[in-house]
């Protein structure tokens, strides 16, 4: 009988991270999931600590791949669950509790006879900046070309992504592609969970400077394909106008994140209410 959710979790020489991620999923209390680990050809000895954990139900793979998009679309492969969840190795659960609201959620959704697939998210607590990310509770197209939660923060019907996995072309945007994908072409039912789902860890390479750069051209060529040119140009104005470059600036700030991070979860709540 296949899982509620498949939590997928690759690594690559990840050290003591691949235990603490591990950790975070065998504390949930909802038990009905399973995990697939994509290893690249580990040859740190973090592997050995797979054999720790036992009594979940995991599934292992291991060997070269073409970067972290690859391992995920093969561990994706061999994903049995009905929604599944990337939980990058250093990244974790929030709390125990997360898997347990998500199936409420889910539930929900599904009993309200709606029949579109669906993507639940929430919000991640970013590691490097020591705050809260409160993702956009309504998902519009400008809210698409703005920001879309971060992967690590999602539960994809399976369905979704197994007719459109990762593009290996894209080098740190794949996960954005694939969630346009999602909202504009297979019409996804998008869920604000209103919790917090993941510790982000950061500091990747989708942060250093040289992915910024790629990341910035990524985004010029996936918004191309999903939005018409004016949409385009009224985004960048009113964007512009907001000053979000400086906001940018400001959410990767240590000492700035918090303030900014609580005041931006305000403005999300005010919204909402007069929705």
């Amino acid at each position: 009988m296949d899982k509620l959710f498949s939590v997928i979790v690759v690594s690559l020489n990840p050290g003591k991270r691949l235990t603490e991620t591990l950790n975070s999923i065998k504390d949930q209390s909802f038990k009905e999931f399973e995990v697939i680990i994509k290893d690249g050809g580990s040859t740190d000895g973090s592997l050995d600590a797979i054999s720790s954990f036992e009594d979940m139900d995991i599934k292992f793979i291991t060997g070269a791949d073409k970067g972290i998009y690859d391992a995920m679309n093969t561990a994706l492969s061999n994903a049995s669950g009905r929604y599944i969840c990337f939980l990058n190795c250093g990244d974790s659960f929030y709390d125990p509790g997360v898997l347990q609201r998500t199936s409420v959620a889910v539930k929900e959704y599904e009993s309200s006879g709606r029949e579109n697939p669906a993507i639940f998210y929430g919000d991640v607590y970013e590691m490097v900046t020591g705050s809260t990310v409160t993702s956009n509770p309504s998902i519009d197209a400008f809210a698409c070309y703005r920001n879309v939660p971060c992967h690590q923060a999602c539960f994809y019907d399976r369905r979704l992504v197994t007719e459109h996995p990762f593009d290996t072309e894209y080098k740190v945007r794949a996960d954005y592609e694939q969630f346009l994908w999602c909202f504009f072409k297979a019409k996804a039912a998008t869920i604000h969970m209103g919790f917090t789902v993941a510790k982000y860890e950061g500091n990747g390479y989708s942060d250093s400077r040289t992915g910024r750069k790629i990341s910035k051209e990524e985004h010029r060529l996936i918004t191309a394909q999903y939005m018409t040119p004016g949409q385009i140009a009224g985004f960048r104005l009113i964007l512009l106008v907001t000053l979000s470059p400086l906001r940018s600036a400001i959410s990767r700030s240590r000492y700035l994140a918090g303030p900014y991070n609580s005041l931006k979860k305000l403005v999300y709540r005010k919204d909402r209410r007069n929705d």
